[in-house]
């Protein structure tokens, strides 16, 4: 729907009175919108069988086929269509009852012409805002949906069956597997399909923030509470309320805040940094990391207890190494999203292509294969995406520059990361920024995996 006043938004008049109709014709037309009268209800009704409107301007009380009845069949017939009764009979109670039946506001006559440009421009706009945010819920549905974990491995088909049945539940999650496997893709999934899918879906990176931040990011806190408090914030946790709080890469928290965490997954209460006041919040938990947690608890640097109350239903996503076969298949579903997204002309991947993507180690797992598959996508300048074009500059297999595949060169799966990230950070001229944007991970994580580098 266009917006108010831009042209092409389609107005329907209902009234019995020819003056009102004709003054509320030329009103509106002079608005720029495209209006059509009807004198009565049976009319109207006829009308709208054959045109589509964007609002409906109706009188109350007419001759046969009354407003009430009216607009009882367009809520019926056509529940999108914005309404606006108007009356000479005034009364708290029509206003209810037409509101209750779906009208979206009620004028009464004489109308003021311009409270009635008003309240048609605000209903309209209201409009335009409802359908923008059923659009958006029906992509989110479909780009959150399961079909986006794709995979014919029968591992990954496990997980996508257990993320399945464990979605209409209230049950915590945890996720395992490591950086860029989609842990975040699959608690997306799994909130779209929950019942709390209307309400906002919150992530954390408790990796990303400074520990002596993560503390008032989840729990908020009031005017005043430390050095640079100057106003109240809302934390994360309060802003899941009704929705799901995704925390990843929780096996970050400092000893203190898994403290605090565990009460608050005990009483569903938190008490924001500052305040004597509790609140009573609702959220779903889903919990990732890319950590052995049962390793962590027993080198004694997360809780016991903690780990209990997130390993309800845990998950673990497979990396990409693990599940091959389904490279092709994720190359290509990224190939044609990325395509289409980027409005690029290149028709197709070659096997040549496809097959150097099935030898690489992938260490930054999906997100880096999505990675080089949209840069791959957008620099193509063929109709073919070729080896070339995934790796410029490079051979396409082996060569200098290029890491052998693990298996036929001796290395162990340890020692071929390690030296993928001293090409990367080689090339990045040491920049680590640079070097984890290159290899599709964290910085976070790739400093984690050069403290694990053997």
């Amino acid at each position: 729907m266009n917006r108010p006043g831009e042209g092409g938004v389609k107005l329907l008049v209902v009234d019995d009175d020819s003056s009102h109709r004709t003054m509320l014709a030329a009103v509106l037309g002079e608005e720029g919108y495209e209006v059509t009268v009807a004198a009565g209800g049976e009319e109207a009704l006829g009308i709208l069988e054959d045109k589509v409107f964007d609002l409906v301007l109706l009188d109350l009380r007419m001759d046969g086929k009354g407003g009430m009845e009216v607009l009882g069949e367009v809520s019926a017939r056509l529940p999108g269509l914005a309404v606006v009764m108007m009356t000479a009979y005034a009364s708290v109670e029509t206003a209810v009852e037409a509101l209750k039946m779906g009208a979206r506001d009620y004028l009464t006559k004489p109308l003021d012409t311009d409270e009635l440009k008003l309240t048609v421009a605000r209903v309209l706009d209201h409009s335009r805002l409802e359908t923008e945010n059923r659009e958006l819920r029906a992509r989110l549905k479909e780009e959150y949906s399961f079909g986006r974990l794709v995979g014919t491995d029968s591992t990954m088909a496990e997980v996508v069956e257990t993320l399945r049945r464990v979605a209409p539940t209230e049950a915590t999650l945890l996720v395992l597997g490591e950086s860029g496997t989609g842990k975040e893709l699959a608690a997306n999934a799994v909130h779209e399909n929950s019942p709390r899918s209307s309400a906002p879906f919150v992530a954390v990176n408790c990796a990303a923030i400074p520990e002596t931040l993560l503390e008032s990011e989840l729990f908020g806190y009031e005017k005043g509470a430390f050095t640079g408090a100057v106003g109240r914030k809302e934390g994360k946790i309060a802003s899941a309320h009704g929705g799901t709080l995704f925390l990843d890469e929780v096996a970050e928290m400092s000893p203190p805040l898994q403290a605090k965490m565990l009460r608050f997954l005990q009483e569903r209460e938190i008490q924001p940094l500052g305040s004597g006041a509790t609140r009573v919040v609702d959220v779903r938990i889903i919990a990732a990391t890319n950590r052995d947690l049962e390793e962590e608890v027993r080198q004694g640097r997360f809780r016991e207890d903690l780990f209990y109350r997130l390993n309800v239903v845990p998950v673990k996503i497979p990396p990409l190494r693990e599940r091959r076969e389904d490279i092709p298949l994720l190359a290509q579903t990224f190939f044609e999203a990325y395509r289409e997204k980027h409005r690029q002309t290149v028709k197709s991947i070659s096997p040549e292509a496809v097959a150097l993507l099935r030898e690489q180690p992938w260490p930054g797992n999906v997100r880096e294969l999505e990675n080089s598959i949209e840069r791959a996508v957008v620099l193509c300048r063929g109709d073919l995406l070729g080896p070339e074009d995934l790796f410029p500059g490079q051979p396409p297999s082996g060569g200098e520059g290029r890491l052998e595949d693990p298996y036929r060169s001796g290395l162990t799966l340890k020692e071929a990361e390690a030296e993928l990230i001293r090409l990367a950070l080689e090339r990045a001229g040491g920049n680590k920024t640079q070097a984890a944007r290159d290899l599709g991970v964290s910085r976070q994580t790739l400093i984690n995996r050069l403290k694990e580098a053997p």
